[in-house]
């Protein structure tokens, strides 16, 4: 992981030190219970169920350290704060694809938090970083793999705030 900052949004802040918190708080303790079982069962040397609970514990306590990092470096950004004049990090953009002619809203998130799946999109993405710094009605052209995508900037706005209709 580099030493740049890390961009989150309020709700992938709580998510993370949730996971934190369950990771340290619950399934720490639920690791430590099933290797002192699987030491129970006698010889370790040939003993599954002792390497797949060492094998969990080596990965809680990874994804706490990874978390941690992340944390250290977070830099919070409020949705509610965000300009909707041009697309930020945190701006819900409604992206018309001028292909397809398809409309999708799509949130500009830190690499951490995307899920395309989700609609959540990084900064750090082809559409993302071609989209940044744009206003509504802009036409943007993203070079991808498989060719190139164009789209208008239909509407931005945080993400509390209603859609605009066009």
């Amino acid at each position: 992981m580099s030493e740049e900052e890390i961009f989150l949004t309020t709700d992938g802040h709580q998510k993370l030190l949730a996971e934190l918190d369950n990771l340290i708080n619950c399934k720490r303790k639920e690791v430590a219970a099933r290797i002192k079982e699987a030491i129970s069962f006698g010889d370790i040397s040939e003993n599954s169920e002792y390497e797949d609970a060492k094998n969990e514990q080596a990965f809680v306590e990874g994804r706490i350290i990874y978390i941690n990092k992340l944390l250290s470096k977070a830099r919070i950004i409020e949705e509610n704060n965000i300009d909707t004049n041009k697309v930020a990090l945190c701006s819900v953009v409604t992206l018309l694809d001028l292909i397809h002619n398809e409309q999708e809203d799509y949130m500009i998130v830190g690499s951490v938090e995307a899920d395309p799946g989700s609609n959540k999109i990084s900064n750090e993405s082809p559409v993302g970083k071609a989209i940044l710094g744009k206003k509504v009605g802009q036409i943007v052209t993203v070079d991808v793999p498989r060719g190139e995508l164009k789209y208008k900037i239909i509407d931005i706005r945080n993400s509390s705030s209603p859609k605009n209709s066009e």
